[in-house]
């Protein structure tokens, strides 16, 4: 729907996760007989939820957890965990210090430059470990560490960035990453994003993603949207960048996972997420949460270290059980933030989807009143919803 802001603007209406909700068929079933499964490269994952590469988030530790209850967590090796061989201390320091000091004290903490021994050491300690090893880089890191990663033999590269589109134009001085290149030359997949158009999830898709990344702001930590005023809600996004991902299956036979990334935060979120369109979602402050989390109960953005335009910020998120309970519980919470497995699988149950695929096809709705309707005492109470 096309709305005129004024004689000569006219934008199109995008929605939001929290603006739609998901409609049951004519169709009910067990959620055991649900399938979750995925694909993402030549990798199966029992659960379709990524952990972001994010400091707070994913260290070695978590890295192997995740594989080992079905699900997958991406290290940034351009955090901290490549940046000091000891980063705990530096961890601690994050979580200790105040608001006004976090700024610069992230930004000197980053200047610290990333380390290929580490990257190698850090790789080498999740497979020994018997974890999947999933990295990421900006794409200028990519750039640089690319050819690390291959030989430390990791198993998926992520190559991250706000907007990455294999038409960046760049100064004479600086050679910007061939997107197509790089996927040709890396021996193992290579996952591009962010993007939230049809157009650029294509050419992404043309260029030899793995598996691409829908999701521009919408991060519990990221103030991209307020620095910049760029992004599109992801709802619309996420089914805009579907559309593009069936195109190309339509044409080439080669079908292409779309992971959408970026707040998302309650198992609603994640069903409403693959309703829309979406193979995966990608989380990062419901993790943050776990016990095991190396951010300390704190969370924060990946661009919030930028020396000259942070576009991140540091979150309280707490500490509200262990990994395996916010994945595949039993939940301690009332709200919807442990156990997504079993919400996935009871959603899909109730909406009659017995794999990702029907899932994808189930009806949705626009909703606005759908986490309000009835939850006055919820609210008033600070209770489930209401919190």
């Amino acid at each position: 729907m096309n709305i005129q802001i004024g004689r000569g603007k006219i934008a199109r209406r995008a929605y939001g996760i929290d603006e739609v909700a998901l409609v049951p068929g004519v169709r009910t079933l067990d959620p055991q007989l649900t399938n979750t499964h995925w694909q993402i490269g030549n990798i199966d994952r029992e659960i379709p939820i990524i952990a972001s590469a994010m400091d707070g988030v994913v260290d070695v530790q978590m890295a192997v957890l995740l594989s080992q209850l079905g699900a997958l967590g991406v290290l940034n090796l351009e955090g901290l965990q490549t940046r000091y061989a000891d980063p705990k201390p530096v961890l601690e320091k994050i979580a200790t210090v105040g608001t006004t000091e976090f700024v610069s004290l992230m930004q000197e903490l980053y200047r610290e430059p990333v380390k290929q021994e580490l990257i190698k050491h850090r790789i080498q300690e999740i497979k020994e470990k018997g974890g999947i090893v999933a990295v990421s880089t900006t794409p200028a890191g990519a750039a640089q560490f690319g050819s690390v990663v291959a030989e430390a033999g990791a198993d998926l590269f992520f190559v991250q960035a706000t907007v990455v589109s294999p038409a960046h134009l760049a100064p004479e001085t600086i050679t910007p990453l061939d997107l197509a290149q790089f996927c040709r030359e890396m021996p193992l997949p290579v996952i591009l994003g962010n993007c939230v158009t049809y157009e650029v999830a294509l050419s992404l898709m043309q260029a030899g993603a793995a598996a691409v990344l829908v999701g521009i702001g919408p991060g519990a930590a990221c103030t991209s949207r307020g620095v910049l005023g760029v992004g599109v809600p992801q709802a619309t996004a996420i089914a805009d960048c579907a559309a593009a991902r069936e195109d190309y299956y339509q044409e080439t036979g080669n079908y292409i996972p779309v992971i959408a990334d970026g707040g998302l935060i309650t198992g609603g979120d994640v069903c409403k997420s693959l309703a829309c369109g979406a193979d995966a979602v990608m989380m990062g402050s419901p993790f943050a949460r776990a016990k095991e989390a190396p951010g300390n109960g704190y969370h924060w953005g990946m661009a919030t270290p930028s020396p000259v335009l942070p576009r991140g910020t540091r979150i309280r998120v707490g500490t509200t059980g262990t990994l395996e309970q916010i994945l595949r519980g039993p939940a301690q919470l009332d709200d919807g933030t442990h156990n997504f497995l079993g919400a996935l699988q009871t959603s899909m149950g109730t909406l009659g989807a017995k794999d990702i695929r029907e899932m994808q096809q189930v009806e949705v709705i626009i909703a606005p009143a759908l986490l309000t309707e009835g939850k006055v005492y919820q609210k008033a109470q600070q209770l489930g919803m209401g919190k």
